[in-house]
Formats: structure tokens, sequence, C-alpha cells
């Protein structure tokens, strides 16, 4: 899917509620903001019809896949400020990324459009981009874990097993692209969690604006040290993968860096922190030999506590060396041997 260009400056000038938005032959109106980082926003909007002299052409757009199309017209918008052309080129990969994957555990991309803005004074054009999404509106896992921690509250074993699950069926699929893609960016910020009557939680993977093929021959110290540095503005610290802290120059890096991240957050889903998050009180560059190490300290957990397989589950995927950390084939294969056990 290409990047929609447009002069029509006033109609995509929204920044606060009421305003309408334009996304190609569509138009949203800005319900309320949900979030805001960097220069990136994000906003609950609902589509409106379209006004036409011809009844039948004031139905929306319809979407590439209907099965995106939402009950009640509701969708989440993220709305990203760019200011220069590397800016205008990161933004236009995360959209070419985003439109490889089709699971139902990670995120689609609905539409999208890239807008031309004029300057008001003299200056180059800025651009506005909007991306469009199914809203889910119970928030991150790292939102629920916050709140769950204030309320001295926990995941089921269960659950915990099967919101980790979900993210096993996403990653996988990245995994299985040819080329091979990570997320690089795997932790429960990311994760967008749905609770249903009856069911476990809905969880679904998002931002895909670091996932790049995940296969990389490093052969030189300056390739090793070009890699951490994309790290360094990429992943996340506290679930980062040891060998993006400090690559060898000659190495093999694939997508078990991925493994780590989900090492981290399935840690994360238990106890609503990385394991690695108690090394930032300490001194500097504790956190770094904690990861290099796999130093893992388990926090007071839910009475009765988690199972004593669930802690050596995670231990497995935190191995430092990536060569010998499981594959998401076989990480699956494991923990569905868990939910059978564990599950009622």
């Amino acid at each position: 899917m290409g990047c929609s260009f447009s002069g029509l400056n006033s109609l995509y000038d929204a920044t606060n509620s009421g305003k309408d938005v334009w996304i190609n032959e569509n138009r949203y109106r800005i319900i309320r903001q949900l979030g805001e980082g960097g220069f990136a926003y994000v906003y609950l909007v609902k589509m409106l019809p379209i006004a036409s002299p011809h009844p039948s052409s004031a139905a929306p757009k319809k979407f590439k896949d209907p099965s995106h199309v939402s009950d009640d017209g509701t969708y989440a918008m993220k709305k990203i400020l760019i200011q220069n052309s590397d800016q205008l080129e990161v933004v236009r990969e995360e959209i070419r990324v985003s439109s490889l994957f089709s699971h139902p555990n990670l995120l689609p991309l609905i539409d999208h459009a890239i807008i031309s803005i004029k300057p008001e004074q003299e200056g180059s054009w800025k651009h506005e981009a909007y991306l469009l999404f199914p809203v889910h509106l119970d928030g991150t896992l790292l939102d629920n874990a916050t709140a769950m921690k204030a309320k001295k509250e926990f995941f089921s074993t269960p659950d915990v097993l099967h919101i980790f699950r979900q993210l096993c069926a996403g990653l996988k699929h990245m995994h299985s692209l040819d080329p091979p893609y990570a997320h690089n960016d795997v932790k429960p910020g990311n994760v967008l969690v749905t609770y249903r009557k009856g069911q476990p939680p809905l969880a679904i993977l998002m931002d895909f604006g670091s996932a790049r093929p995940a296969r990389k021959q490093i052969r030189s110290h300056s390739e090793a040290l070009q890699l951490q540095e994309w790290a360094s503005e990429h992943c996340s610290a506290p679930f980062r993968a040891p060998e993006l802290w400090d690559c060898p120059s000659h190495a093999d890096i694939d997508e078990r860096t991925d493994i780590w991240s989900l090492g981290c957050t399935l840690f994360g889903i238990m106890y609503g922190v990385s394991p690695f998050e108690y090394a930032l009180e300490e001194p500097e560059g504790s956190q770094q030999l904690a990861i290099a190490n796999a130093q893992i300290k388990w926090p007071a957990g839910p009475n009765p506590p988690y199972p004593d397989t669930l802690h050596k589950f995670v231990t497995w995927l935190l191995q430092p060396q990536a060569t010998v950390r499981p594959r998401i084939d076989d990480i699956i294969i494991h923990v569905d041997k868990l939910i059978s056990k564990f599950s009622p």
C-alpha cells in the first residue's frame, strides 16, 4: 500500500477533539486523545458518513480487509509530526513493514496517509502522517500492570500462559517470513490487552517502527558498534538482548533477539516489570551487567505463588548466549504443554 499525499492542510490540522480528519476517502472525527510520545499522538476517532448527493456513494470506502471494519465506527488514529526527510523515511518504512504482516495477534495497519504541510513562514515543507488502527480501549499490558500493582493483583497462571501464547503466535508469523523479521521492541508497553467475558484476555503486539529483517552478519568492529548504536535508539533497555548491548566483531544476529525480549515480557506479565528493572537503582552500568549475566531477581508474587515450572520457563528463555536460546517453534511447544497442565 503506497503513501498518499495531499495539500488539504486545513482538513488535517486536527489536534483537539471535535476536529475532523480525512484519511484518503474516509472522514474521521477526533473524540479524545488516548496517548502521546515523542512526535506522535494517538486519538480515538469515529468514522463519519461522507456527504454526497448520491446516497450510494455516501458510504465510507471499504478497507482492503473487511474484517477490520469496526462495528461502532471507532478506531485508533496515530498522528506523527514529521520534521525532516530522515523522519519521513522512518515513517514510510514503518508503513511498509506494517503492511507485511497479517495475523490476529499483530495490530493491523488499516489505512494511512502522509500529508504535506505548507510552512507558515519561509522554509521547507513539513509532513504529517496519519495511521489508522483498530482500537483497544483496555490499554497495554504496561497500563494494566501498573493498575494491578497498585491493587496488589496478579494475572492467574492460566491467563499468564494464554497471553504469552498469543504473543508467541504473533512473533512466529514475523519470524516465519522470508526473510524473517524481528520486532526488536517486544515489551509490555507494546502489547494491547482486551478483556473478554468467559475467555482469557486477547493480546495483540503493536508498534512495528523498529521491526527489521532479523538476520545480520557482523564482520567488523565498526559494524558491531553500528548495531549497538541502532539498538540503543530502537530497543528498550530493560528488554534488550545481551548481544545488542555488547556485540562481538564477528557475530550472526538473528530473530532470537526477540526471544530474549519475549522472556522479559513473560516476567512482566507475571510481575509487572522487567526482570532487570531493579538494576536501574544501582550504579551506572549495573543493568547491562545484570542482563549480560541474566541475573534475575524474583519479586514477591501472588499467593499462592506462580509455579516453579513457570520460573524455569522464563530462565530458559533468558539465555545470555543467543546460540543456545530457543526458537519460537520450540517455545510454542513448551507453552502449549504448560497450558494443558495449568488450565482449569
